[in-house]
């Protein structure tokens, strides 16, 4: 059987789409100011790859100070508590930014709005403005992670609000139910699974998130990564990633797993 060939205008499209891409790669290429590579770059590689090869291995576990565990522990708290407190402040927002919760499209449109303003502002910069007010810290991580994570998990639990037929809530409406338990009976349960499957889901980011803001002094893993980083101590560098990687594969495989029986 012969195959059915494209119409010329869409054969004519395809082919300006692509000659449009080449063109600016090579602009953008040729544009770019030439690489140079340093003479002490193969030795610093060099350096790198050994420290990854032969991690330091008594970093994981010391009984007098500061650890690989201690610190994971305490960037998995942050990411923790930063989750908890967003998934419980998000829902307010959540409600109020459903087009299914109110016959006045301004209202929810509004909610869309004052979500979207939280998400701008990335974990960095609000763990910045906190540290600023409560100190250097994991608080000021764990402030961080909720307050943005709010605007994230706000639009994602409005999303399953708007996207959920809710068949008990006409039911209890006619016989009589208030809001409030028209609320809790008919629309907390139908929604409830898609809330945890995205507050685990969120999790997961969270705990990448909180291995960077101790960059920036709050808290967790990232201070003595940025700290093995700035000494050249590539044998640090390398169990602390090491490590990292292990916990988050390890969260990954296990939100995972909980996820598929939610859904």
């Amino acid at each position: 059987m012969s195959q059915i060939k494209k119409p010329l205008s869409k054969r004519i499209r395809n082919w300006a789409i692509f000659v449009i891409v080449i063109a600016i790669y090579v602009w953008a290429f040729t544009g770019a100011p030439s690489m140079v590579l340093k003479d002490s770059a193969i030795q610093a590689l060099k350096a790198i790859f050994h420290g990854f090869l032969h991690p330091d291995w008594d970093y994981i576990y010391d009984p007098a100070g500061e650890d690989l565990l201690r610190t994971l522990l305490e960037t998995l708290a942050i990411a923790v508590l930063g989750t908890f407190i967003s998934a419980i402040l998000c829902v307010p927002f959540a409600f109020w930014s459903a087009r299914n919760m109110s016959k006045n499209r301004a209202i929810s449109s509004l909610g869309k709005i004052i979500l979207s303003c939280i998400r701008v502002f990335p974990e960095l910069i609000m763990a910045l403005l906190f540290i600023k007010s409560v100190g250097l810290g994991p608080f000021a991580g764990i402030l961080a992670l909720g307050f943005h994570s709010i605007g994230m998990l706000g639009k994602l639990f409005g999303e399953s609000i708007e996207n959920t037929e809710f068949s008990a809530r006409e039911a209890l409406i006619a016989s009589g139910a208030n809001k409030l338990q028209v609320l809790w009976f008919a629309i907390i349960p139908e929604v409830m699974p898609a809330f945890m499957s995205y507050t685990l889901y969120r999790f997961e980011i969270s705990v990448r998130s909180a291995t960077i803001l101790g960059i920036v002094g709050a808290g967790g893993i990232g201070a003595p990564l940025i700290f093995a980083l700035n000494g050249h101590s590539w044998d640090r560098v390398g169990i602390i990633l090491y490590g990292i990687i292990v916990m988050v594969t390890i969260i990954d495989l296990i939100s995972a797993a909980i996820r598929k029986r939610l859904v």
